[in-house]
């Protein structure tokens, strides 16, 4: 039997599996070291069948109970037989010699592995029967050695028979105990390879959402400084009647090249707009809105509603980046004369409305990716994007998010 076996086995199995070969040692040493020379008989032929009988016994209980206690696989009617024929080899070894009672105790542990316990309690009783048979009754029979026989094997099989029915419950409690470590164990393996899983998707969906944020800030600031810079750049090459409008055109273009960059460096550090740093929400929507105003020589107009409320910081950097996106597609695409920007505080909610009197366009055109990352942002704080245009009739975008309140600014009023 290999060390693992061993340790699986509880105390009781161990003693189950070593009584009996214990006993039947002791039994056979002290039949051969002094029993048998103490009565004068020869080796032959008595001895020889004292030794053909504890080989019979000791293959039995190989058979019979080593291997299967070891390999767990007792099954109730062969354990049945097994004990039947323990009892059978140890009442024929005690018909040569009283010694072997000591072998014959075996059967007291042996019953245990029979069941159910009325079972095992009958085992019990057989034993004591055939032990205390050999022992008091059977040699000189009185009517005083029938009492005392009939008193010790009732006592002997109650004290220790009591113990199967309890030991049972004990055992199929301790096989419950097994199952639910057994599946305790699975259930943590199963969560370790679930919590892998999980820190690899959360890997995975914050490495895509960090490239998505990438994406937004880039096309939101870089792209956008860029497409001005070229703009103003084209305008200087073009031929004038005054020395001073490329130069206008050129500083407009460094300005904007030195605003990309702080915005570029923002962005890598995951701050908020230039224009958010220093004021809260409504406060730099007119300022971009002013600035865009006089960048591209459209009237824009800006209108505040509502009790003004400081947001989380995500929501305002969100709403600020559609307001930016949108000037920058009416100066890109729109052709209009006039943009209005309204931002409504309703209490549960904030609206950003961005609208203009340009050439519109079809909606089912579908969207480009401005428009694609806006809805995204917004998607991101649990809010609502609505695109409404028509060829001739200017385009207006509605924000709605959720007005969640920034509980720094709220713990510092």
């Amino acid at each position: 039997m290999s060390t693992q076996e061993t340790e699986r086995l509880s105390s009781w199995d161990l003693l189950q599996l070593c009584m009996p070969w214990l006993l039947l040692a002791i039994s056979g040493v002290v039949y051969f070291a002094w029993a048998l020379p103490a009565s004068g008989a020869e080796f032959w032929p008595e001895g020889a069948s004292i030794l053909g009988l504890l080989a019979a016994a000791a293959a039995w209980i190989l058979a019979g109970s080593t291997l299967p206690i070891t390999r767990r696989n007792m099954r109730p009617a062969l354990s049945a037989v097994y004990f039947l024929g323990l009892l059978g080899l140890s009442i024929a070894l005690m018909a040569y010699s009283e010694v072997f009672v000591i072998l014959t105790i075996a059967g007291f542990f042996h019953a245990y592995l029979l069941s159910p316990w009325p079972l095992g309690l009958a085992a019990v009783f057989a034993t004591s029967v055939a032990l205390n048979g050999m022992t008091i009754f059977l040699p000189d029979p009185t009517p005083e050695t029938l009492v005392m026989f009939v008193v010790i094997v009732i006592v002997q099989t109650a004290a220790i028979g009591i113990g199967i029915p309890i030991s049972r419950r004990h055992e199929i409690a301790e096989r419950k105990r097994e199952e639910l470590i057994t599946r305790l164990e699975q259930a943590l393996h199963e969560n370790a390879v679930l919590h892998a899983q999980l820190v690899a998707q959360a890997r995975e969906s914050g490495v895509q959402d960090e490239r998505e944020r990438l994406a937004r800030e880039i096309h939101d600031t870089l792209a956008q400084g860029f497409a001005g810079i070229i703009t103003q750049l084209q305008a200087a090459q073009r031929p004038t009647g005054s020395a001073r409008v490329p130069d206008q055109h050129i500083t407009q273009a460094l300005h904007l090249a030195r605003n990309g960059l702080t915005e570029a460096r923002r962005s890598v550090q995951a701050l908020a707009p230039q224009e958010l740093g220093s004021a809260h929400l409504p406060d730099a929507i007119r300022t971009l809105t002013e600035r865009w105003s006089t960048d591209e020589q459209i009237a824009a107009q800006v209108e505040v509603t509502g009790r003004r409320e400081p947001l989380s910081p995500a929501i305002e950097v969100a709403l600020f980046r559609v307001a930016q996106e949108s000037l920058t597609n009416v100066a890109k695409h729109a052709d209009a004369s006039r943009v209005g920007v309204t931002l409504s505080y309703t209490g549960s909610e904030v609206l950003l409305d961005v609208r203009d009197d340009g050439r519109g366009y079809a909606v089912a055109a579908g969207a480009g990716f401005g428009l694609t990352s806006m809805q995204q942002r917004i998607r991101g704080i649990g809010g609502h994007v609505e695109l409404q245009s028509s060829p001739g009739e200017g385009t207006s975008v509605s924000v709605r998010v959720p007005a969640i309140v920034d509980q720094n600014e709220e713990a510092g009023r």
